[in-house]
This record gives C-alpha cells, sequence and structure tokens, in this order.
C-alpha cells in the first residue's frame, strides 16, 4: 500500500481488526520512509457494479458517493455513523447478489428511501426531497401525506 503522505510504496501493517459485523477489516498502517500513519479498510466485492445515470451514462459505483449522500440525510439525527455503514453494505450486497453488473440511480435511490424508511423519518424525508427533486413546500406536504396514510394503520393497529 502506498503511503498518502510522502508516497513511498511499502507501508507496514501494524494492526488489523474486524469490524463490528464481520463485513470489513480495518488496518493501521506505517510508513517506514516517513512515520506517517493512516487506516486502510479492506472489503469483499463480489463485481464491480455501473451505475447507469437517468440520462443513461455510465459510471463506476462510488461507496463514499453514497455514504455522502446518506450522512447528509442523517446530519444531525441521533444515528450511529456504523448504522449507515450497514445500509449501505445491505444495499450493495443486495445489487451485488443480484447477478446484474449494471444498476440503475433509481434503483439506488429506492433501496435507500426503503432503508431510511424504517431507520428514521426525517432522513427518510430529506433523502426523499432531494432524490425527488422537490420544488416547493407542496411537494413536501403532499409527501408528508403520504407517510402519514402509510403510517396511520401501524398506528391503529398498535392501539388494538
Amino acid at each position: 500500500m502506498k503511503c498518502p503522505f510522502c508516497g513511498f510504496d511499502d507501508t507496514i501493517v501494524k494492526d488489523s481488526r474486524s469490524d463490528d459485523d464481520n463485513t470489513s477489516i480495518r488496518r493501521r498502517r506505517e510508513c517506514p520512509e516517513c512515520g506517517s500513519r493512516f487506516t486502510t479498510f479492506e472489503r469483499v466485492q463480489l463485481r464491480e457494479l455501473i451505475v447507469v445515470k437517468k440520462n443513461g451514462e455510465r459510471a463506476v459505483f462510488d461507496r463514499d458517493k453514497l455514504y455522502r449522500s446518506i450522512s447528509v440525510a442523517c446530519k444531525k439525527r441521533p444515528i450511529a455513523p456504523e448504522r449507515i455503514d450497514k445500509i449501505i453494505n445491505s444495499i450493495i450486497r443486495r445489487f451485488e447478489s443480484s447477478g446484474e453488473a449494471e444498476v440503475s440511480t433509481i434503483s439506488i435511490g429506492e433501496a435507500v428511501m426503503e432503508s431510511l424508511s424504517r431507520l428514521d423519518k426525517i432522513a427518510y424525508i430529506r433523502f426523499a426531497s432531494v432524490y425527488k427533486d422537490f420544488k416547493d413546500v407542496q411537494d413536501f406536504e403532499d409527501f408528508v401525506h403520504t407517510i402519514d396514510e402509510m403510517v396511520k394503520p401501524i398506528i391503529h393497529e398498535g392501539k388494538n
């Protein structure tokens, strides 16, 4: 592994450990050239996913981009970063195991919305406002109304 600080080609692994759900390995590394330390993560990748955008353009799937967009939706919510990682791992595994090499941005957005709807309603609405491209307050009201309609039967079941 190349040192991100000085570019030396041969860094040393000082410590390795699995993350909480055993889906990645965290490695602490040290550069023998400059003495800097840094962390890397190793994850299993079943296949390289290609994202098909709405305009037809194709790009390699970027886990970090998905993490950033979900993190923005979850900002200042009581959601641990580990939960976001688990959501992303679950979404990636679902697409990798589907057998398809290409996945649409629409499929990714729907998968994120499904996960956030179970995790946190505020994060769900925040993500939806960007994903569904809300233009004004009426778009929010309409969306919140659909959420209310989904939640009412669940609330009434609990009262019986």
